[in-house]
């Protein structure tokens, strides 16, 4: 029978892995045959991407999963099994992981999954992988709310743009209008001079009376 030292020791270990799998999202893992440098280099991204990752006692895994109410997870706990677990990007450990899978297939399989509370089947686990990372989904987040300002703003400046060319032209017009204005008044004292003469010319003669006639 195991010491009361052991014991102490295996519930602690319990206790671990329920409180790993109370983390957003997680993925076990078959890992039969994974070489050191593939597995090196997985756990590399896994770290970087604020990923948990290490290999599982299934039969110390089994009180775990019960623990959490994810009872359907108990029959894949066979062989050899690892998880991976993040509390950060719920996406990047069932992203990593797939990653990984397709490049060596024949010895690193995918098992199953969970995320918020549900336990993931394989294919929800591949499916959920193929959602980009949380900096590109931010991104395209962010660039989705600027596109309308984006807009807005070439049609704000083409609007300006077209409005400082009307205001050019009318400028334009006004100044022409002034010259022909200072210009118009210098002509019409010509044309008051030219009259007198006329009306002179054109002015009708006095008739001479009978007694004018005869003296003449």
């Amino acid at each position: 029978m195991p010491s009361a030292k052991i014991l102490e020791e295996k519930k602690q270990i319990v206790d671990q892995m329920t409180e790993r799998l109370k983390s957003k999202s997680g993925v076990f893992v078959d890992y039969k045959g994974i070489k050191v440098i593939e597995d090196t280099e997985m756990r590399v991204k896994l770290r970087e991407a604020d990923v948990d990752y290490s290999v599982v006692r299934n039969r110390l895994m089994k009180f775990a999963v019960k623990n959490v109410g994810f009872d359907s997870i108990e029959s894949i706990l066979v062989g050899t099994t690892s998880l991976a677990t993040s509390n950060e990007d719920p996406i990047a450990p069932a992203r990593i992981i797939k990653e990984f899978a397709d490049k060596m297939p024949e010895y690193f399989e995918i098992k199953a999954g969970f995320m918020d509370g549900k336990v993931l089947s394989v294919d929800e686990v591949n499916a959920i992988a193929s959602i980009p990372a949380l900096p590109v989904l931010q991104a395209q987040f962010l660039g989705t709310l600027l596109a309308p300002i984006t807009s807005l703003a070439v049609v704000l400046k083409a609007a300006a743009e077209k409005g400082g060319g009307v205001v050019e032209t009318e400028e334009k017009a006004e100044e022409a209008t002034e010259a022909t204005a200072t210009e118009a008044p210098a002509e019409e004292p010509a044309k008051a001079e030219s009259a007198e003469p006329v009306a002179e010319a054109t002015a009708p003669e006095t008739p001479e009376t009978p007694a004018e006639e005869e003296a003449k």
